[in-house]
């Protein structure tokens, strides 16, 4: 499969302003996000705000993603946050499953009208409807089986959603598939509730950039905050951070 790449000079920055994420805000998330971006995958659920058709500025929060148009031009796609998530096209046992968090192999329609086998998850923090076909995260799934040994019947066991617990050095480790990693399949030490509940994708409270702050409350929601509006707490907060990052290097 061709991969996808986006360099930063072409990003669409005027069409992202539009949504009231200016380049700054782009360009001082954490560098591991940024590189997750390039390859066209999602970004983490962030704040928008768009103007109403009478001019009213109304705010909301999405993920997005960037893709290739057929000119070659990059462009950006929002995946907004739903108040709940649209199954209607699924059985209710399907329906059933994912609502609880798991992924199911249903049969979905490609963009060019072609039917095909596909992973199906919703995606928690958004409500948003994510499939992956089946062929993408099959080869990982084969050589994760080869590399641990497992049989047919366990992998079978991961394709019909439910996550798969060995022991590994007298430890336990649960892998199964989640549509939330970039390779489609989540690796975690402990045991199937433990997996289940690693969904979210982890941030500090304050992540500092080059122009200013990305900062997650209590319920996860991240904002971010220029420094000419910083508090005292944040910069007290950027000096303990700069503080811990010198020290760090020096223990190199």
């Amino acid at each position: 499969m061709k991969q996808v790449r986006f360099e930063f000079e072409e990003l669409p920055y005027e069409t992202l302003s539009q949504f009231g994420l200016t380049q700054e805000m782009i360009e001082d998330l954490p560098m591991h996000i940024l590189e997750e971006l390039s390859h066209g995958r999602h970004s983490p659920v962030l704040p928008i705000k768009v103007n109403d058709d009478n001019g009213n500025t109304v705010t909301d929060r999405s993920r997005f993603a960037f893709v290739r148009k057929e000119n070659g031009e990059a462009d950006v796609v929002f995946y907004p946050v739903l108040k709940k998530s649209s199954l209607e096209k699924y059985s209710e046992e399907q329906q059933k499953q994912l609502r609880s968090g798991k992924v199911i192999l249903a049969d979905t329609v490609t963009a060019d009208g072609r039917k095909t086998k596909a992973f199906v998850q919703i995606d928690t923090e958004t409500n948003q409807v994510m499939s992956v076909p089946t062929q993408v995260i099959a080869r990982n799934l084969q050589v994760m089986a080869e590399e641990l040994k497992l049989s047919n019947a366990e992998i079978k066991v991961m394709q019909q959603g439910e996550p798969l617990t060995f022991v590994m050095q007298d430890e336990p480790v649960t892998v199964g598939i989640s549509l939330h990693e970039k390779d489609g399949i989540r690796f975690c030490q402990g045991d199937a509730k433990k997996w289940s509940e690693q969904t979210k994708r982890e941030w500090d409270k304050y992540t500092f950039g080059c122009y200013g702050c990305w900062m997650m409350d209590d319920d996860g929601n991240l904002d971010y905050i220029p420094e000419e509006q910083y508090t005292e707490e944040l910069w007290n907060e950027q000096k303990k951070s700069a503080q811990r990052n010198m020290g760090a290097g020096l223990h190199k």
